[in-house]
């Protein structure tokens, strides 16, 4: 399967130089020259496999031509030794837990897989290291640097916005040391991703090092992220409940539904989708209007969609053919205030005693105001509340325990490097390591 940028005057590129690189050499980003629909008789069936027999077939019409069926099975199993159930919060919307994982938070799906993908092709052609280099508004970071870890030929360069992500997220890639360096910019999310964005294309550091990105940019960290939407429909078939399904997706980069849509024209049978938004509604304004007006993040109390510009929209937008009424028929859009996610959080938990993080909370409501008569949802819970315990804690008025996962990572000893937003820094930094 070759690979083509958004920008469209890049060379095509293999599998392995899309995932290697993680940005064309136009700034665009890489699509596959095809997406393969999936035979019938797979959704006939599919509420009898498991999430790893499922995600197995996905990741096949990917990546079958480019890895051998052992290595793309094995890839997939250890990327998903752990469950993504889908939970009933009410009579018509359920949770799809994506916080199963090892630090509690759905990139870890995308995470694991690219780090494990990123490796074969290592070990395969006996490259020399690879530095990967990862924005994060919060969960990405400590995905990616654990997906990583301790992996062979692999460095990890974590940027994060200072003051702008949780202790706990904070804590998830500040303590590991070995192969993860995190770097603590003086900025916003957008500043940590222009940052990363500057350095693939410049000469000189890509002349000292090789570079690769693990945010969703990266085609091995996004498209891996389609195999629990089948999941889902999966689930909600074995319950009966599949016929009229929307599925609702806390969106920030907007990998996550990026993904989502790659499984529909795959033949996945989901309805609708809604895109949820925090008070960063650049996508929902787009939806109203038809123009794509990007503009600086503001910070919220659902931090990991803090985004002023996301980098997935281009994806979208070449795979409905940059067709406004398109994109519009299959996906709508909601945004939410901070004061309006509190409230939902609170009511959710009055209501039916279920938890939901400051992401998943805008999901439910999204679902709540928007389901017509007959349809059922699914909202993404994207990562564990714990995650952002003195957000919750002082909205509900209560103590919420914290999983045996992440009070593992509390205690370890921050180590960070400080860093300005301009990019000579940044530069300067990289090029003595």
């Amino acid at each position: 399967m070759n690979y083509y940028s958004t920008n469209g005057t890049a060379p095509i590129a293999s599998l392995e130089k899309a995932v290697v690189k993680g940005l064309a050499e136009d700034k665009g980003l890489y699509m596959p020259e095809r997406i393969k629909p999936l035979p019938q008789s797979f959704f006939d069936n599919i509420e009898n496999l498991s999430f790893q027999e499922i995600a197995y077939t996905v990741a096949d019409a990917f990546f079958g031509e480019d890895v051998d069926a052992e290595s793309l099975k094995k890839i997939v199993y250890d990327t998903l030794a752990f469950d993504v159930p889908a939970v009933k919060v009410t009579d018509n919307i359920y949770s799809l837990e994506l916080f199963h994982g090892p630090t509690l938070a759905f990139k870890d799906v995308g995470a694991r897989f690219m780090a494990r993908l990123l490796q074969y092709f290592l070990k395969k052609e006996g490259k020399e290291q690879v530095n990967v280099l990862v924005a994060t508004s919060g969960d990405t970071g400590s995905a990616v640097a654990n997906g990583f870890l301790g992996v062979d030929g692999i460095r990890v360069y974590v940027l994060y916005p200072k003051g702008k992500v949780s202790p706990i997220q904070e804590c998830q890639f500040t303590t590991l040391g070995q192969n993860i360096t995190a770097i603590e910019v003086d900025g916003v999310f957008d500043d940590c991703q222009a940052l990363v964005k500057s350095a693939f294309m410049d000469a000189d550091l890509n002349a000292h090092m090789k570079l690769t990105s693990a945010n969703s940019i990266n085609v091995a960290r996004f498209l891996p992220q389609s195999f629990y939407y089948f999941y889902a429909y999966a689930q909600m078939k074995k319950k009966g409940l599949a016929d009229n399904l929307v599925v609702c997706v806390p969106s920030g980069n907007f990998g996550n539904i990026c993904s989502a849509l790659f499984g529909k024209r795959m033949g996945l049978p989901v309805k609708r989708f809604i895109a949820a938004n925090n008070a960063n509604d650049i996508f929902f304004k787009y939806l109203q209007t038809g123009e794509y007006n990007p503009k600086p993040s503001v910070q919220t109390i659902a931090n990991a969609m803090d985004v002023g510009d996301p980098s997935n929209f281009a994806r979208i937008y070449d795979l409905y053919k940059k067709s406004h009424a398109a994109i519009c028929a299959d996906i709508s859009g909601a945004t939410y205030s901070d004061e309006q996610i509190a409230q939902t959080i609170k009511d959710v938990k009055a209501k039916t005693g279920y938890v939901c993080d400051p992401h998943g909370a805008c999901g439910y409501r999204a679902l709540d105001e928007g389901l017509k008569d007959g349809e059922v949802g699914v909202f993404l819970e994207t990562a564990h509340p714990a995650k952002f315990k003195d957000t919750v804690d002082k909205i509900l008025g209560e103590d919420i325990a914290i999983p045996a996962k992440l009070a593992a990572f509390m205690k370890g000893t921050k180590q960070s490097v400080p860093m300005g937003k301009d990019f000579e820094s940044f530069k300067a930094f990289l090029l003595k390591e």
